[in-house]
């Protein structure tokens, strides 16, 4: 993928107020792939008695892990907005560890791109979340 898309991907998710707010980091990106880091942040817990993530900031991550992948899919020449996300929350992260996420867009019709996506603590062999996506493809004049 060249540089510039990457730096395109990269600014789009800035732009984003969700994604500044829970301060992700993109790890990696490019060629359909994006690794996104949402390190761990007392504000986010939903429930108190374990401190527990909320849900809703996992499925933030995860969605916007998949925009940046589709994004940066050689054949995706343009934005992207999300069509579906479905999610399986498996277990919740342990507290006090960040949230890595990392999606694939792997395939792109004319006007849809799908992703899988996985999300996990620091343990990437057991993960947090898995989902599958669509999301638009925008084709350019």
């Amino acid at each position: 993928m060249c540089a510039d898309k990457a730096e395109i991907a990269r600014s789009f998710i800035q732009l984003i107020p969700q994604a500044r707010a829970l301060n992700m980091e993109i790890v990696e990106i490019g060629n359909g792939v994006a690794v996104i880091r949402m390190p761990y942040d007392p504000a986010l817990i939903g429930d108190p008695d374990t401190g527990v993530i909320h849900g809703g900031a996992v499925s933030t991550l995860m969605d916007t892990c998949g925009g940046a992948a589709t994004m940066s899919h050689p054949s995706n020449p343009g934005g992207t907005a999300t069509i579906s996300l479905r999610i399986d929350y498996l277990r919740g992260a342990v507290p006090g560890q960040a949230i890595t996420a990392r999606a694939e867009c792997h395939h792109v019709t004319r006007s849809v791109a799908f992703v899988r996506a996985t999300a996990h603590d620091d343990d990437p062999d057991n993960p947090v979340a898995t989902a599958t996506g669509t999301f638009t493809v925008e084709r350019r004049p």
